[in-house]
């Protein structure tokens, strides 16, 4: 319980220091709205040229509301990469190895921190948005019902951008491993086309990745809410957070013995 303070205190800490420039952040959070109005002209045109009012089980309404919560959970990702590769470049990460907590747990904490009240103003903004474009979701409730997944969707983020975070301990510069996730997560989460859209073997292949975890299974989860999907996002979620924190811990323990501290 201690150790569970510990983390909840710099949780706390860094939630705080969060809103020391309110301006910066609902700034930021902004931005996802040019991003709406962009989907929601592409996805008209998409709607009228199919001659259609629904795509894949989606109609235009379903993939607006569906953008919008894949937005927001990208959009609110930490860039938790970036802060360990610029720890192991400015030479601090010697300061913050010789802690008194663990250095993973703590990567985690500070950057869930610096999460929530970006996220929170992006799905602000971004369902206002939605809202004035086509109306209300058609399952309101999908969002509480969506709610666990999401939070699954942000530890899997963190999972995935630390084990990135990590190879900073042998090349320091993690920028092309970031672009090469943001790509992968474009393409296989299904950040602009929902993977219903995708040919059948590709959707296959897509949803057993974890970038569908981490963005198209709670985003789609919300429009059409079910328990049997709601069950099974959350399993393939639980089974990728299991595996990548096993290697995270085995990495992590690999590359102290390859870390070389700048400046030290």
């Amino acid at each position: 319980m201690k150790t569970f303070s510990k983390y909840w205190s710099i949780f706390q800490i860094t939630l705080i220091n969060s809103l020391a420039y309110p301006g910066e952040l609902v700034g930021r959070s902004l931005m996802i709205i040019p991003f709406i109005w962009i989907f929601y002209q592409l996805w008209k045109v998409t709607y009228s040229a199919a001659g259609a009012d629904m795509i894949s089980g989606l109609t235009l309404r379903d993939t607006l509301w569906y953008l919008m919560l894949a937005e927001t959970i990208e959009l609110g990702r930490p860039p938790i990469a970036r802060t360990m590769s610029e720890n192991v470049k400015d030479g601090s990460i010697a300061y913050i190895l010789n802690k008194p907590y663990d250095f993973l747990l703590y990567q985690f904490s500070t950057a869930m921190g610096e999460t929530i009240f970006r996220a929170m103003l992006n799905a602000v903004f971004g369902g206002l948005t939605v809202w004035w474009l086509v109306g209300t979701p058609n399952h309101p409730e999908g969002f509480l019902i969506a709610l666990p997944d999401v939070l699954g969707a942000w530890i899997l983020h963190l999972c995935i951008n630390a084990m990135i975070g990590l190879s900073a301990f042998v090349v320091e510069d993690v920028s092309a491993f970031t672009w090469i996730y943001q790509k992968l997560a474009f393409i296989f989460g299904g950040m602009l086309i929902p993977l219903d859209f995708y040919p059948q073997w590709l959707q296959t292949l897509a949803k057993f990745l974890p970038f569908s975890s981490a963005i198209y299974g709670p985003a789609r989860l919300f429009v059409t809410p079910t328990t049997e999907f709601f069950v099974s996002v959350m399993t393939l979620q639980l089974a990728w957070i299991f595996m990548l924190t096993f290697l995270l811990v085995v990495v992590y323990r690999r590359g102290l013995t390859q870390l070389t501290v700048n400046g030290g």
